[in-house]
């Protein structure tokens, strides 16, 4: 349609979102449908969440907030940042948004010109490099290997900088891949963007409970050389078991965060009233309530990696973070059953959805086209029947 913006004509849709659409309305229509496309813990939000937002409602939390949200809801976060990762923002630079993902388009619109370039290393969450375009900036997505954990080496982003560079994202841990940075390789990382004081960090930790590898959590933040260009984003959503609820904040710079403030008085003024008085109860627990939820991810992750790793020619490296699997499933490229032959991930998770009921997200979306990102936050039982389900329809290719 000639009349459509360029800007949302070359926008591409999300594909986690699209396949999940996929899988619902299939379910809706009668078909058992095991869908492990989304992101999204299978646990209730936890009771006492639940009933700070009963009380909101009786107590008349029904208008407009401050911009940035309620002030306590600022300071609570203040407290965990100090707390749990040893960082001192204050209430005044921090901001609350309608999830995660409204806070890190907050912080490129505030960031990026027009032509200015984003530093995506990838594989990459699906919505970064077009968050980066709708902003009017240009994505440099920069490969990682499988073989090096999926993290980018200092080597690599010293040679993607370049006069118009002016943002790096980073995800730990790393949806899709599950790869979790450690603080010795994030101050390797800020001995280069030290050299380069134009660039700023937009550091997406929202993924920060679900960690495997017993080690403090390491944030950009932390790091003396590229603290003040840092942009924290964190937000309840996969901790707590609060997708729904769209609870995101950021933390950073007074006049970074006075600028997303701005912006977000413009487009969506605030996030939820209510549900930021859930977030606060979720906030001011600590980490009280999801220690359940942590050990069914890890029991999770073992269950689904023995079973993936049971498949013939499926390599898949063991994330240390997030919840989903990231296997190169490429060994079937050029392989058909009664039908023509898949030729990359768009095809197979196709054929999975459509032979083995299961539904996977194409690892085109993130970047890598030999890989499928498969989500282990679903129950067990559900778990199983997927793998064993795609290993069924996966021995028919031939």
């Amino acid at each position: 349609m000639e009349q459509l913006s360029a800007r949302v004509r070359g926008l591409s849709p999300s594909g986690t979102i699209a396949m999940n659409q996929r899988a619902r309305a299939l379910r809706e229509s009668g078909v058992d449908v095991i869908d492990l496309t989304v992101g999204e813990p299978d646990f209730p939000t936890p009771q006492a969440v639940r009933e700070a937002a009963k009380a909101a409602i009786d107590e008349g939390h029904n208008r407009y907030t401050p911009v940035a949200g309620y002030n306590d809801l600022r300071e609570a976060v203040s407290r965990k940042l100090a707390r749990e990762n040893g960082l001192s923002y204050p209430a005044a630079r921090v901001m609350a948004s309608a999830g995660a993902k409204q806070c890190v388009s907050n912080a490129l619109l505030a960031l990026v010109d027009p032509g200015d370039e984003v530093i995506v290393p990838s594989p990459h969450w699906v919505s970064y490099t077009e968050l980066v375009k709708l902003a009017d900036g240009r994505p440099v997505s920069l490969p990682t290997l499988a073989s090096e954990g999926y993290k980018l080496r200092p080597e690599a982003l010293e040679s993607a900088i370049g006069e118009r560079t002016k943002a790096l994202i980073l995800c730990s841990p790393c949806n899709p891949t599950g790869a979790v940075y450690s603080r010795a390789e994030l101050e390797a990382l800020a001995l280069v963007l030290e050299r380069h004081p134009r660039v700023w960090v937009i550091s997406d930790e929202v993924y920060e409970h679900i960690d495997y590898t017993g080690l403090p959590h390491a944030s950009p933040a932390s790091i003396a050389g590229i603290a003040e260009r840092t942009v924290l984003v964190n937000g309840v959503s996969k901790a707590y078991a609060m997708t729904g609820w769209r609870i995101g904040y950021l933390a950073g710079a007074a006049p970074l965060v006075k600028a997303c403030i701005d912006l977000q008085g413009q487009m969506t003024t605030n996030a939820s009233s209510i549900a930021q008085r859930a977030a606060l109860a979720a906030l001011e627990s600590g980490t009280a309530l999801i220690g359940g939820m942590q050990a069914a991810f890890r029991r999770r992750r073992e269950l689904v990696m023995g079973l993936a790793r049971a498949l013939p020619g499926v390599e898949t490296l063991e994330p240390q973070g997030a919840f989903y699997i990231f296997p190169d499933m490429s060994a079937y490229f050029g392989k058909s059953a009664g039908r023509s032959a898949v030729r990359g991930s768009s095809e197979l998770a196709e054929y999975l959805l459509e032979d083995a009921r299961v539904a996977t997200v194409p690892g085109s979306a993130f970047g890598d086209d030999r890989c499928l990102r498969i989500s282990f936050a679903s129950a067990d039982e559900r778990l199983q029947a997927a793998l064993g389900r795609i290993g069924e329809s996966l021995a028919r290719l031939r």
